[in-house]
């Protein structure tokens, strides 16, 4: 069984919003590459939306309603993102080798 310091972080939640791991030693599998990709469009999509919020920040004629919504994606992006991260870190702290 693989160490809970080499299971890798998921980029999506189960149930409860508890994190979900997979445990393989296939870096190239199906369910690493399934969660390569979901990292990709989820580091793309906050890309896209950094974009837009930009855009509506400079806009003086923003309402209230607008920058909610903005700040609501902008939460849910940025939880992605730090999953992303942290998953990542986990996974060069892993396989970096130790002196």
């Amino acid at each position: 069984m693989t160490a809970l310091n080499e299971l890798r972080l998921l980029p999506w939640s189960g149930p409860g919003d508890k994190p979900c791991y997979l445990s393989t030693d296939d870096q190239g599998g199906y369910m690493s590459r399934l969660a390569d990709n979901v990292e990709a469009i989820q580091l793309g999509t906050a890309s896209e939306l950094l974009e837009a919020a930009s855009r509506t920040l400079d806009d003086q004629d923003a309402d209230a309603v607008e920058l909610r919504r903005l700040s609501h994606i902008l939460t849910g992006a940025l939880k992605d993102v730090l999953r992303v991260a942290v998953s990542r870190g986990r996974l060069s702290a892993v396989s970096q080798p130790h002196d």
